[in-house]
């Protein structure tokens, strides 16, 4: 199974750009970040379309789509991982993480999603989200291989 993280704008050198390598390069399943960005001065619902257009030409072919947002599914970090261990026994071969930009996520989005996601109902900036979904992934790998790095 492979994992990419789709999300909108760039997180450049930052201190959060780190958290994220540190725990990407830690996840047994090949990880990759892929950024789209609107670089119009462009507002409100048109720039959400215009970004979910982006997402979804970088959403690849057959990927299981997990949008994260505020309004889905909380979950506790086990269940995550009972979710990550479903998709993996039932042969997803990508699975696709989006997180959206500042004004959330277009409707066309919304519907290609298989599964909303939230990490919280707060709003986080989305070099936090990638971070703290860095984390939990990797959270997962440890719960679903018996690792204790996951205190209940």
């Amino acid at each position: 199974m492979r994992i990419t993280l789709l999300a909108v704008g760039k997180i450049r050198n930052t201190p959060e750009a780190a958290l994220v390598d540190t725990y990407v390069s830690r996840l047994p399943w090949p990880t990759n970040i892929v950024e789209v960005e609107e670089r119009r001065p462009i507002k409100g619902p048109e720039r959400q379309s215009r970004e979910g257009q982006l997402l979804l030409k970088a959403i690849p072919k057959g990927a299981f789509v997990i949008a994260l947002d505020e309004r889905g599914k909380s979950l506790r970090s086990e269940a995550f991982a009972d979710k990550i261990r479903q998709w993996q026994d039932m042969g997803y071969e990508q699975l696709v993480f989006m997180i959206g930009g500042a004004d959330g996520f277009s409707q066309e989005i919304r519907e290609r999603a298989d599964l909303h996601i939230s990490l919280s109902q707060m709003t986080w900036p989305h070099m936090m989200v990638r971070a703290m979904l860095a984390e939990q992934l990797y959270r997962a790998s440890t719960i679903i291989s018996g690792h204790p790095y996951h205190k209940d």
